[in-house]
């Protein structure tokens, strides 16, 4: 049952992941009382998922794409950080939008719609183990003993990142769109709950700073568009 829930979701996820976002911003009131703390939190939480993932795609990096939108993989990635953790792009994941729905103060995104992205995340790995099982046997058997499904683990992490060499432009071209998505969400909903909240101010020092962070996001997200598109950087 959860394989075919994952191959499911793993065929349409680019259509349905992104609607989960939408419910961030579905509230009349607010879910903490102090929207500013909850933003500064959920930021840590979200920059730490963003963290891993530009070290997993940076260092050793494993083709999420499937082909044909069916789970796939050419070889068994073992490396980088996959040496830690079985799963840290969906770790990376969960954890951008747990940080985004903690600064979003939605109480149907908090209380729904993140126990149903676990549950979503937790078959699409359950489809991509039983595809590597089938296909890596014993080798991938072995794998699984030593390396955790989602908890990371921190020990001889110097040995592994020793002599690897990080791929900034591949992070880069892989991770733009990602990057710009939950920090636009990000900012959004912050200004969002300033204005329930009765405190927003166009002329104040948060709402100067978002509006400004926006700018950035924004012309961040169109440089490194170009720059792939013109194929001047190439992950």
């Amino acid at each position: 049952m959860m394989v075919r829930l994952g191959n499911f979701l793993f065929r349409y996820r680019n259509g349905i992941f992104p609607l989960a976002y939408v419910f961030v911003f579905a509230k009349r009131t607010l879910l903490f009382e102090n929207f500013q703390v909850a933003a500064l939190v959920g930021l840590i939480v979200a920059l730490t998922g963003q963290f891993l993932r530009f070290a997993t795609i940076g260092l050793d990096y494993i083709v999420r794409g499937g082909r044909n939108r069916q789970v796939y993989a050419d070889d068994l990635v073992t490396g980088g950080l996959f040496a830690h953790c079985r799963n840290p792009l969906y770790v990376g994941n969960y954890l951008i939008l747990v940080g985004v729905g903690i600064a979003s103060c939605s109480t149907i995104f908090v209380f729904v719609i993140l126990p149903l992205m676990a549950l979503a995340y937790r078959a699409i790995i359950a489809a991509e183990e039983n595809f590597l099982r089938n296909k890596f046997g014993p080798t991938f058997d072995a794998y699984c003993a030593r390396v955790s499904r989602v908890f990371f683990k921190p020990f001889g992490l110097s040995a592994t990142l020793n002599g690897m060499t990080f791929h900034w432009a591949r992070v880069v071209v892989k991770e733009y769109g990602t990057t710009f998505a939950w920090t636009v969400g990000y900012i959004l909903v912050v200004l969002q709950n300033a204005w329930l909240s009765g405190q927003y101010v166009a002329s104040s020092a948060l709402s100067i700073t978002l509006w400004s962070a926006l700018g950035v996001v924004i012309v961040a997200y169109l440089v490194s568009r170009f720059l792939k598109k013109r194929e001047i950087i190439r992950g």
